[in-house]
């Protein structure tokens, strides 16, 4: 059997969200010993890049440069016998069965955190995949049941295939020697509180700063500050103003972009992780963030529950008191208690891995 997969969204250097999917599934594809049965077509624009799986017999690369209609083209020549698109994104009309992932539709909820050429290509190009899809990945049960909310006639075709992580990278313990090399590499002093993610609305980043600047301000004698990692993605202007206008020029640290070996560390070297969204497709960070043994506070709406059980500290991300009150849960905690948390989450992040999420991506696109 032929399986041609579109690798363009994990064939990227910096890579988060949707990248990050694309490029670990494309990994762990590779690895699986029932997936070396079938032969892999993978197209692309550009060579692919060192992180990906390298070219063998049944695993190749097809550079397909230009945009939808070369993709198209490209499909109905090549003709695998199933296509697989790790995105919302199909070619049109493609003569093959079809697979297509959704990580969220947070843009029909918030269309106003989208430029409108962004908004009206998710909106419509998604549609029409859905349209053409025979099966729909969907990444949480959230994800899964915000797609029947929306597109009640795509039910019988959604498989949800839960999002894993790098177990050879984020583990416990994460040695004290790597912590502290990230920590000054960044400038970060002392304990901190930590939002890792893309800088935009949806994360309620905001919401964060607010919730940090009344934890200080019951707790004066708190030597801790709040890291916020991550690049910028959009609208996020109002984040470095709300820490002006709240004074925490001195409390809250800005790493921008961070290179992927950072990121256990950094997680590992937090007080807590804190991540009230607004709206999340699965979340790996807090997955993530267990695993390298960080208590997680994260939003209790999406997918955020299901993701960390009864293991996280859940919050209303409308509720700036709640949030503060999550995160004073954990800074505030006894060493039994926190030791408790620890162990909680580790058990839980044990529960995902990214081999299981390509055995069910291909158990899907075999039984097509």
């Amino acid at each position: 059997m032929t399986i041609g997969v579109d690798g363009n969204e994990a064939n990227l250097k910096n890579r988060v969200g949707v990248n990050q999917y694309a490029a670990e599934l494309l990994c762990a594809l590779e690895k699986l010993e029932e997936a070396q049965k079938h032969e892999w077509v993978v197209y692309l624009a550009s060579p692919p890049l060192p992180h990906l799986p390298k070219e063998r017999v049944g695993w190749t690369y097809k550079i397909v440069p230009g945009g939808l209609i070369q993709k198209t083209l490209t499909v109905w020549r090549t003709r695998p016998d199933v296509y697989f698109a790790p995105t919302h994104y199909l070619p049109l009309f493609p003569p093959v069965s079809t697979v297509m992932a959704v990580m969220d539709l947070g843009y029909l909820r918030f269309p106003d955190q989208f430029k409108k050429r962004d908004f009206f290509q998710l909106k419509y190009w998604t549609l029409i995949s859905l349209l053409e899809a025979q099966k729909v990945l969907a990444i949480s049960e959230s994800t899964k049941s915000d797609i029947i909310k929306h597109y009640p006639w795509a039910k019988r075709k959604i498989v949800v295939t839960p999002l894993g992580y790098d177990k050879s990278q984020f583990k416990y313990p994460i040695p004290k020697k790597e912590i502290e090399k990230v920590a000054k590499k960044y400038g970060i002093e002392g304990k901190y509180v930590l939002y890792l993610g893309t800088l935009k609305p949806s994360k309620n980043i905001e919401g964060v700063v607010e919730a940090f600047h009344l934890l200080i301000t019951h707790r004066p004698s708190l030597a801790t500050k709040l890291v916020v990692a991550g690049k910028k993605g959009w609208l996020f202007n109002t984040i470095f103003k709300k820490v002006e206008e709240l004074g925490l020029q001195n409390r809250v640290i800005f790493t921008d972009f961070f290179h992927e070996e950072d990121k256990a560390p950094l997680m590992a070297g937090a007080l807590v992780f804190v991540s009230p969204s607004f709206w999340e497709g699965f979340g790996i960070p807090a997955l993530e963030s267990m695993a390298v043994g960080t208590p997680v506070v994260v939003s209790n709406v999406t997918s955020y529950p299901e993701v960390v059980g009864k293991a996280g500290i859940l919050v209303d991300p409308y509720n700036v008191e709640g949030i503060t009150e999550g995160i004073n849960k954990v800074v505030s905690a006894s060493s039994a208690a926190y030791d408790k948390m620890i162990r909680t989450g580790l058990d839980q992040a044990a529960k995902f891995s990214w081999e299981e999420t390509a055995r069910k991506t291909l158990d899907v696109l075999t039984n097509l």
